[in-house]
C-alpha cells in the first residue's frame, strides 16, 4: 500500500494543490492557502522527506509525482489546479507532463524546466553542522547556521523545521541525509519529450534569476500554452515577499 502525503485541507470548491520548495513544508503556505480557500478546496501538502510526510531513501521528481498521484487517488481527485514553488514547481511540471489529464491548470513559481547545478552547499553544510551538534535550542541552531550564511530570513525559514525529537534533543523535520546525498536530483531537468499543453502560468520574481529570458524557448517546448508574469518587489520567495500581488495574479489565472 502506498504511503499518503501529509496535508492540510481548507475551503470548498474545485480542488487546488499547493507544493512547497526544498527544505519547506505546508506551513509556509498557510496564509495564502486561506486566501485561495475562498475559491477552492485547497490542499497544502508536505512532499516526501519534508514536514510531516514520510521519509524515504529515494528523492527524485518521478517518485514525488507518483506520491502526488497516490494522494489524488486517496482523496478521489480526478482533475486539479496545481501550484508548485521551486522544487515543488519541478514536481508540478513533472506531474503535469506525466498525468496531463489530472491537471486543469498549472502554476509554476520561479523555476524553469532546465537543469540547475547544485547551489545549496553552504546551507547543507550548515544544516549538517547543526545536526551533528545535537543542539538543545533554536538559538544554538541559529548561531551555528550563521557561521555558514548570513541571510537571516533563510535561517528563520530553516529553523521553522526544528522540532523536539526527545525531551532533550532537537532535530529537523526534513530528511537531511537523503536530501544531502541526492541534492543533484533536485536540479534535474524535465525529460526532453515532456509535454503539457493545457494552460500554464510561470511566476517570476522581479529580482530573482531562477528564470531567465534565455529559458523561454525551453519553457515553450514543454508548455506551449504558457504565459509568464513577473511579481514586483520580490525575489525567489514571491508568495512570501509580495503575497497580495502573487494572490492577485495567480487567482485571476486560475479562476478566469
Amino acid at each position: 500500500m502506498n504511503k499518503i502525503l501529509h496535508s492540510k485541507i481548507l475551503g470548498e470548491g474545485k480542488p487546488l494543490i499547493i507544493l512547497h520548495g526544498l527544505f519547506g513544508m505546508l506551513d509556509n503556505w498557510q496564509a495564502l492557502a486561506k486566501e485561495f480557500a475562498c475559491f477552492f478546496k485547497t490542499h497544502i501538502i508536505d512532499l516526501r522527506n519534508h514536514g510531516r510526510s514520510f521519509h524515504a531513501n529515494q528523492h527524485n521528481y518521478e517518485l514525488m509525482s507518483e506520491d502526488l498521484l497516490s494522494y489524488l487517488n486517496a482523496y478521489n481527485l480526478d482533475e486539479v489546479y496545481l501550484i508548485g514553488h521551486s522544487m515543488g514547481g519541478k514536481v508540478a511540471m513533472t506531474f503535469a507532463c506525466m498525468y496531463p489529464e489530472s491537471v486543469q491548470k498549472l502554476v509554476v513559481v520561479d523555476i524553469a524546466p532546465k537543469y540547475y547545478p547544485p547551489h545549496h552547499q553552504e546551507i547543507l553544510s550548515g544544516l549538517n553542522a547543526v545536526e551533528q551538534a545535537k543542539i538543545k535550542s533554536r538559538k544554538d541552531a541559529d548561531q551555528i547556521l550563521s557561521q555558514y550564511f548570513s541571510e537571516s530570513t533563510m535561517r528563520l525559514f530553516l529553523l521553522k523545521n526544528i522540532y523536539w525529537i526527545s525531551s532533550t534533543e532537537l532535530t529537523f523535520k526534513f530528511n537531511l541525509k537523503v536530501l544531502s546525498d541526492q541534492i543533484e536530483n533536485v536540479g534535474q531537468a524535465l525529460h526532453s519529450d515532456a509535454l503539457f499543453d493545457r494552460p500554464t502560468l510561470f511566476i517570476v520574481g522581479q529580482s530573482s534569476n531562477y528564470i531567465k529570458e534565455t529559458d523561454v524557448e525551453l519553457i515553450e517546448s514543454h508548455f506551449p500554452d504558457f504565459e509568464i508574469v513577473e511579481i514586483p518587489k520580490s525575489g525567489h520567495w514571491e508568495h512570501a515577499e509580495n503575497p497580495d500581488q502573487f494572490f492577485d495574479k495567480v487567482s485571476r489565472f486560475l479562476i478566469y
